[in-house]
């Protein structure tokens, strides 16, 4: 078992999920793939490729599922600084560009109006 396995993305426990981890497993919370470079032992921003594993083919979308032999689960790969700021950006995009729930005004009316011309 995963015990003591943590999704990258969102902290989740990996411990339902059984090892070795499929090349299209996701995260049960956020439904990320989790055979991917930032989940890998391997993976390291701060080198070249940004992996540690030299024969390693080069992958360039990080956060997409790949076929990498040398992928090895890594632990404490959570990073909660990541996370939150990621969403404090989400939120602040959805305030500026609204979340497309709210309306503008008159935008009922126009949209009554509109509604009319079909009837």
């Amino acid at each position: 078992m995963a015990d003591d396995l943590n999704c990258y993305r969102c902290g989740e426990s990996l411990a339902k999920l059984s090892l070795p981890l499929s090349r299209q497993d996701e995260c049960p919370s956020c439904s990320v793939y989790l055979h991917v470079c930032k989940m890998c032992d391997f993976y390291d921003a701060n080198v070249p490729k940004q992996c540690r594993e030299d024969d390693a083919e080069e992958v360039f979308d990080k956060e997409k599922f790949n076929y990498c032999e040398w992928f090895k689960p890594g632990h404490d790969l959570f990073d909660a600084t990541r996370a939150k700021e990621e969403t404090e950006a989400k939120d602040a995009l959805a305030s500026l560009f609204g979340d497309g729930e709210t309306s503008k005004p008159g935008q009922d009316d126009l949209k009554s109006k509109v509604d009319d011309l079909f009837k």
